[in-house]
């Protein structure tokens, strides 16, 4: 297969790869389908949020194959996209240097929100419709 015929790879990067990049791979596996080969990976990677799988299977999205990855293993590879969705990876974000574009999508941490579970939970599903809304337009630009 040559470069031209292969999908763009897209890397969505974050601080600990537990929320708004997992969410992010979700949301444009969904609505890339097989034009796009996604990856998210952090700075820090932790575990994935519970209140992010869960967001995301209430939107009918799989979540089975989601895991936190850090993206020291991804430096060298190629990607067409290198995408940070949140302030800090962005500012901290190494060099990819087989990246073609690089791109800053800030979205609010889900993960630090406070208060109740329900109050919680309302910040999670805020955030996903946010990044939602993004990938959409992003995709409806390449189509």
């Amino acid at each position: 297969m040559t470069d031209a015929s292969r999908p763009p790879r897209v890397l969505f990067l974050c601080t600990g790869n537990t929320a708004r990049s997992q969410m992010a791979q979700a949301l444009l596996e969904h609505h890339g389908g097989s034009r796009y080969q996604v990856t998210s990976a952090g700075l820090e990677p932790g575990m994935v949020n519970p209140l992010t799988v869960q967001v995301l299977q209430e939107s009918g999205l799989p979540t089975g194959h989601l895991q936190a990855k850090g993206v020291r293993p991804l430096i060298a590879e190629h990607f067409t996209y290198v995408i940070t969705v949140c302030d800090r990876a962005e500012a901290n974000c190494p060099i990819f240097p087989n990246a073609t574009y690089r791109l800053a999508w800030a979205f609010e941490d889900p993960a630090a929100a406070t208060g109740s579970d329900a109050e919680r939970l309302a910040v999670f599903r805020r955030v996903r419709d946010e990044i939602d809304a993004r990938i959409q337009a992003w995709v409806a630009q390449r189509a």
